[in-house]
Formats: structure tokens, C-alpha cells, sequence
């Protein structure tokens, strides 16, 4: 391979830039005019059934199950393959094109909420569950949710994209971010060789957070990556990542907005809790 010798003023290719080559671009702001829709629900989520959709949904469903009635919700597909995230009526709720993003019609003027850990915390607030109110306990749940917000870029955008995504496989990206990748799982185990949940001994958004991404990985379904990364060697990750997924409302919210896998695994979109038992029957 030659070595690649960056030009003096970067310009966009779109030939080069892999499977999102065609829809990514350097600029903010609407390609196209489409109006969002709207359910009967009072809370309405745009998202897709990625670690950071799943966020949300897992939220909402745990509110659900911990008996908020105000936390019913019209969960909308977007799709982000075809570029729905840069419609006119998205980017009015998220002006950085990214899912999730929620409008909560219950406040006397509709709330827009964006960037998945911001919408975690909105929801916490809003409804007084999974989030402490003691000072120190409730700022380690916080430290753990930012962390997350930090971390996962490097898992998604840095190991997912060089070893799942790119147009072809490069040493020195996936020997760097599978290093990183590595460096984090150790960093979960070890907390969680002290600690039942991620923040302290109570469920709280933080696992919420940290489950799609990092749980998913521990189960061997994200990037189909668990042999390259031995994450069964991470116990203590192991331990917690299948107590999480015994939780009913995480496997509720973890088919939402989802298109692929089996057909018990997928329900595009989500507009009452008989939507997800009837996909849920479907499983052997």
C-alpha cells in the first residue's frame, strides 16, 4: 500500500469513503423537505435500532414496566441508510442529523431532545426513576454516562468502522482502536468485579447507556468481533452483560427500530406494547 500524503486543502470524495460514502458529507443542515410523523403518544422518538436508538428505547420500556403511563411512546423508523436523518423534519429536532432524537408533547411547548445520553438524562428527570438523588451516588451514575458518551465513538466510529465497515482492512486503525477497545473492556470489568451494575450496586441509566454498545460486543453480536476481542475472557462483563439482558424491558426495547436479523429480533417501528409481544411470539 503507498503511503498516503495529505493534500494541502482536503476536498470531499465520495468514491473513497466506504458504504456511507454516498450520504455523509462535510456540511450541516437539510438535503430534502419531509415532514416527520406523529403518533398518538405523548412522547414521539425518531431513532434506529443502533446501540445509540437502543438506548432510548430500553428507557422508555424500563419506564413502562416501572408503571410510568406517561412514558407511552410512538417510536418512528428512520432510516439512516437513505438519508431520512437529513430531512427537513429531523433536522429541525436534531440540527446534527443523528438518531435519536425525542419531542415531548406534554410540556407547554413541545421539547426537543437530541444526542442519546442527553435524552437518558431528560428522561430521568422528567419521570424521577433510574437516576439517584443523592449528591455523590447520583454523580457517579453521571460519571458513567458521560464516560460512555465519550468512549463509544472510539468503539463505533473507531474499532467498528476500521474492522466492520471500511473499504478494505488496515493494521495500523484496527491494531489502534481494538487496543482502545480492549483497554475499556478491562476498564468495565474491573468495575464491575466491585460492583453489581455499572454506577453502584442500583440499575440506573448508566448500564442503560453502556449495555447496547458494550453489552452487545460481550454477547458476540456487535461486529461479530467477540472471538477477535476474547471478550469472554472479561468475566465480570460477561456476569453483568447477561444480567442485563434478562431484564424483559431490555430485550423489549433491544428489537425497536430494528430492520435485520431473525424475525423475532426486528420491529421497525413501535406505536403500542402489543407491537413488540407479537414480534416476541415469533421466537422458537
Amino acid at each position: 500500500m503507498s503511503e498516503y500524503l495529505p493534500p494541502k486543502v482536503w476536498t470531499f470524495d465520495t468514491e473513497n469513503g466506504g458504504a456511507w460514502s454516498k450520504l455523509n458529507r462535510p456540511t450541516a443542515g437539510a438535503t430534502h423537505e419531509k415532514v416527520l410523523p406523529e403518533g398518538k403518544h405523548p412522547l414521539q422518538l425518531y431513532s434506529m435500532g443502533t446501540p445509540n436508538g437502543q438506548k432510548v428505547t430500553i428507557m422508555l420500556e424500563e419506564l413502562l414496566a416501572a408503571g410510568e403511563t406517561g412514558a407511552e411512546y410512538d417510536a418512528h423508523l428512520i432510516r439512516i441508510s437513505e438519508g431520512d436523518q437529513f430531512a427537513s423534519g429531523f433536522v429541525g429536532i436534531n440540527p446534527n442529523s443523528k438518531i435519536p432524537a425525542l419531542v415531548d408533547r406534554t410540556t407547554k411547548q413541545p421539547t426537543r431532545v437530541f444526542e442519546s445520553g442527553a435524552i437518558l438524562l431528560y428522561l430521568a428527570e422528567k419521570f424521577g426513576q433510574f437516576l439517584p438523588a443523592e449528591l455523590s451516588e447520583r454523580t457517579e451514575v453521571l460519571n458513567w454516562l458521560f464516560w460512555l458518551q465519550g468512549s463509544a465513538p472510539y468503539l463505533g466510529g473507531g474499532f467498528g468502522h476500521f474492522y466492520a465497515y471500511a473499504p478494505e482492512k488496515m493494521e495500523y486503525p484496527i491494531n489502534r482502536f481494538t487496543m482502545e477497545t480492549k483497554r475499556q473492556l478491562d476498564l468495565l470489568d474491573q468495575q464491575l468485579a466491585t460492583s453489581q451494575f455499572i454506577a453502584n450496586d442500583h440499575y440506573s441509566i448508566a448500564d442503560m447507556a453502556i449495555w447496547p454498545w458494550y453489552g452487545n460486543l460481550a454477547r458476540g453480536v456487535q461486529y461479530d468481533a467477540g472471538d477477535f476481542l476474547d471478550v469472554k475472557s472479561y468475566k465480570n462483563l460477561q456476569r453483568w452483560t447477561e444480567e442485563v439482558w434478562q431484564r424483559p424491558a431490555v430485550q423489549r426495547g433491544n428489537i425497536i427500530n430494528k430492520t435485520w436479523g431473525e424475525p423475532w429480533q426486528q420491529l421497525p417501528e413501535r406505536h403500542q406494547a402489543s407491537d413488540i409481544d407479537n414480534v416476541l411470539k415469533l421466537k422458537p
